[in-house]
């Protein structure tokens, strides 16, 4: 299989899986049938294999240039990756169920340290749009635009949807919660009080997310078939 028809169809189950779940009450029913950790942990694993499969049609659909790669561009994904690894495995689980990927509840969310939220109460959204944003600029084929653009409008629009469900939510409280939260700022990193409650959970993820990153970044040749390298 490839082409164009191959590319359509896994895009479609891709953004199907992500829908379908939420219609008429299907997700909660299969995490009453499975339990909830069951159901994440093989959703998950079906939207990692799809994203694949995504991927490697966009490769395999018909070549359409729509400008030429220069190596300048190149340093756009190498600079924005670590970031994106640092914001999944630092923000998995985030303190904001207003989120993708995000835990917690109205209590949780507005009493207490914000934790990672401070830095960004938006992490796995914000790492896929990175992602997408710097490939898409790399990429400058019709299949890869469609596909990366299409990730970034995706993480860019979800934004702002899911702000809006967390201040229905809130009510009075959301003043106070978009006022200890960011969608991405450094200046929880100059604050001491944020370091002496996360310093040593950020230690590990750090160190976790920079073995994620030189394992992606060397794997990308042989998985991929296309050097990340400038």
């Amino acid at each position: 299989m490839g082409g164009w028809g191959e590319y359509g169809l896994a895009m479609g189950l891709f953004i199907a899986s992500h829908f379908l779940p939420r219609i008429g009450g299907l997700r909660e029913r299969l995490i009453g049938a499975v339990g909830r950790r069951m159901y994440f942990s093989v959703y998950g694993m079906l939207s990692l294999l799809l994203l694949a499969w995504v991927i490697v049609a966009a490769g395999r659909a018909p070549y359409v240039e729509l400008w030429t790669q220069m190596p300048w561009m190149r340093w756009l994904p190498n600079l924005a990756m670590p970031l994106a690894g640092l914001l999944v495995i630092c923000g998995a689980g985030v303190n904001n169920p207003w989120t993708l990927g995000g835990r917690g509840d109205v209590k949780s969310a507005t009493g207490g340290a914000p934790g990672f939220a401070a830095l960004s109460r938006h992490p796995l959204l914000v790492a896929l749009g990175l992602w997408a944003a710097s490939h898409a600029v790399v990429n400058g084929d019709l299949a890869h635009l469609t596909l990366f653009g299409g990730f970034a409008a995706l993480a860019l629009g979800a934004i702002p949807l899911f702000d809006m469900r967390a201040a229905r939510a809130l009510g009075g409280q959301a003043p106070a919660f978009f006022e200890r939260t960011a969608i991405l700022s450094p200046a929880p990193l100059a604050n001491r009080g944020w370091w002496r409650a996360m310093g040593r959970r950020m230690t590990i993820r750090v160190t976790v997310a920079a073995a994620l990153w030189l394992a992606l970044l060397h794997l990308h040749a042989p998985v991929i078939g296309v050097s990340p390298f400038p």
